[in-house]
C-alpha cells in the first residue's frame, strides 16, 4: 500500500482562477483531459492527479521542498515525504453538483483564489460554503496570479481574502502567494500542505466502502469481443481493504423496468485489477484515488454511469433508500449570486438538489416541519443513518447551496 497516496487534498475556488494550472505546476499533470474541456478551457468533470511531495536533505526551507527526484538546487537526491491525490474541481457555477462530488471524498482542501479579481467571486464564496457543509476542515488559500498584478493590488487582494474568510472554516488558514503559470512559491505551499493538511486516521479492519466518483469503458472503438475487458470504477476506498480476486457489490446499482415501475438492483461483480498511484497493486487500503477493474458488462461503466454509487463486499453496504428523513441546518443566505437573499425555510413539495457522498439526486419535500424535513427521492440512495447530505435549492436557473441535513 506505499504505492497510493494517502489523502486526498481538492482544489476549488471560482472558474478560471487557475486551479488545474496549480494542479499542473504541482504534479506536472494536465486534468482538463475531456474534449469539451479542451475546446473550452474550463474543468467540466472532477480530473485527479497522483504526486509525491519530496525533501532535499541538504537545502534549507523552503526550497528543500519539491516534486523532484533530483533537488534543482544542489543536484542531491531528494527524499519521499508523502503521496497525495489532488482532486480538482470545476468552479463554473453550472458544475456545482461536480463540486460538491468531489468534496465528499477530499480530506483538506486547497482555495485557489486569483489576486487579479476582486475578493470574493460568487463562486469562491459557494465552494468555501461547501467545504463548511460538507465538513472538510483543513483548508489552505492560494493567492494565485501574482506575476500579472502590482504589489500594491497583491496587498489588497489579501486583505480581501482575509475580509472574506472570517467566520468561515478557513478563518485560520494560511494565505500563500503563488503564480501557478510561472511556478512561483510552489515550494512553500508544498511545505505549508504538509504542515497544515494530516493524513487522516483510518480503519483497515472494518469493511471495505469505495465511494465511486468516475466509471469507465476503457476499450477502443472497433475492439474485437474476445479482446475486451470489463468495465473500471474509480474513487475513494474511504474505510478497509479491496485485493485483486475479492467479489465486490455496487448500490445502488441499474434500474430494472418491471410492469411499468423501475426497479433497482445491485451488481455483483470480482475484482480483476487495482490501480493505485499509477501502479498495478494487489491489495489496496484507504487514502488517495483508486481504480478497480471489474469484469462487469462496459455498457454499465461507460460515461461515468455509475458515479455516486458505493462499493465493498456484498451484505456491508449501507441500505438503498428511496425516501429519508432529516434534520436540516440551513445558511443565513443563498451564496454564488451577486445579491445574496436570506435563506427562506424548506416548504412541503419544493424540489431540493441533494448531494450524499459522490450521489447527485433530486429530492421532493412530502412534508416539513420546522428543521425536521422528509423528501422523496427521484433516484435512490446508498446511505447510513447519521449521513450529512448537501442541500440545494432552485435559485433562477441554478441550484444554490443552502445548507446541509443529517439523516435520522
Amino acid at each position: 500500500m506505499k504505492i497510493q497516496s494517502e489523502i486526498n487534498i481538492g482544489l476549488v475556488g471560482h472558474v478560471d482562477h487557475g486551479k488545474t494550472t496549480l494542479t499542473k505546476a504541482l504534479s506536472g499533470i494536465w486534468t482538463d483531459t475531456h474534449s469539451e474541456e479542451t475546446k473550452r478551457g474550463i474543468s467540466i468533470r472532477l480530473g485527479y492527479a497522483d504526486i509525491t511531495f519530496r525533501r532535499c536533505l541538504e537545502c534549507p526551507a523552503p526550497q528543500c521542498f519539491t516534486t523532484a527526484l533530483v533537488c534543482e538546487h544542489c543536484g542531491e537526491e531528494t527524499k519521499e515525504l508523502r503521496k497525495v491525490s489532488f482532486v480538482d474541481s470545476p468552479g463554473h457555477e453550472t458544475l456545482m453538483a461536480t463540486m460538491l462530488s468531489g468534496a465528499a471524498i477530499m480530506d483538506g482542501a486547497v482555495l485557489v483564489i486569483a489576486a487579479n479579481e476582486p475578493c470574493p467571486q460568487p463562486q469562491t464564496k459557494e465552494h468555501l460554503m461547501a467545504l463548511d457543509v460538507i465538513g472538510v476542515k483543513d483548508v489552505i488559500v492560494v493567492q494565485n496570479k501574482i506575476d500579472i498584478v502590482s504589489k500594491e493590488r497583491a496587498i489588497e487582494s489579501y486583505q480581501e481574502i482575509k475580509d472574506f474568510v472570517k467566520g468561515t472554516c478557513a478563518e485560520d488558514a494560511p494565505i500563500i502567494p503563488v503564480s501557478a503559470q510561472q511556478g512561483a512559491n510552489i515550494d512553500i505551499l508544498i511545505e505549508i500542505i504538509q504542515e497544515k493538511i494530516r493524513t487522516p486516521r483510518r480503519s483497515l479492519r472494518k469493511a471495505p466502502r469505495l465511494y465511486v466518483a468516475r466509471s469507465f469503458d476503457i476499450n477502443k472503438p472497433g475492439s474485437l469481443p474476445e479482446a475486451m475487458v470489463g468495465g473500471v470504477i474509480g474513487g475513494s476506498l474511504i474505510q478497509g481493504k479491496l485485493k485483486v480476486g475479492d467479489e465486490i457489490e455496487i448500490k445502488p446499482g441499474v434500474q430494472l423496468k418491471k410492469k411499468g415501475k423501475g426497479e433497482w438492483m445491485s451488481l455483483h461483480s470480482e475484482i480483476v485489477g487495482l490501480v493505485g498511484g499509477g501502479e498495478s497493486v494487489e491489495e489496496i487500503g484507504p487514502g488517495g484515488l483508486i481504480g478497480v477493474a471489474t469484469k462487469l458488462d462496459p455498457a454499465l461503466t461507460k460515461a461515468d454511469s455509475l458515479s455516486g454509487s458505493v462499493a465493498g463486499k456484498p451484505d456491508t453496504l449501507p441500505p438503498v433508500i428511496y425516501e429519508f428523513t432529516m434534520k436540516a441546518h440551513l445558511l443565513d443566505r443563498v451564496v454564488g449570486t451577486k445579491e445574496e437573499k436570506a435563506v427562506a425555510p424548506i416548504k412541503s413539495s419544493e424540489p431540493l438538489m441533494i448531494n450524499i457522498g459522490t450521489s447527485t439526486t433530486i429530492g421532493v419535500v412530502t412534508s416539513a416541519r420546522g428543521d425536521v424535513v422528509d423528501v422523496k427521492l427521484k433516484l435512490p440512495v446508498c446511505a447510513d443513518e447519521g449521513q450529512r447530505v448537501a442541500l440545494s435549492r432552485r435559485v433562477g436557473a441554478r441550484w444554490r447551496l443552502i445548507g446541509y441535513g443529517i439523516i435520522k
